[in-house]
């Protein structure tokens, strides 16, 4: 699966794809599409830049 890491991280923070998507300000049937392909690894920083946001909101 093409992206798996970006997936696991996700998922391993307790996240879901919508809450990813809806920070970077897109739809997530869009931001689920974009992640069949394999993205650069500018955007992959971008989303884990997200993630570590997110993931201490949650823990707050």
């Amino acid at each position: 699966m093409r992206n798996s890491d970006i997936r696991q991280e996700i998922k391993s923070a307790g996240l879901r794809l919508w809450q990813i998507a809806e920070a970077l300000g897109m739809q997530d049937s869009n931001f689920s599409r974009r992640l069949r392909h394999e993205l650069s690894e500018a955007e992959k920083a971008k989303i884990r830049e997200i993630i570590a946001d997110l993931s201490k909101e949650v823990q707050e």
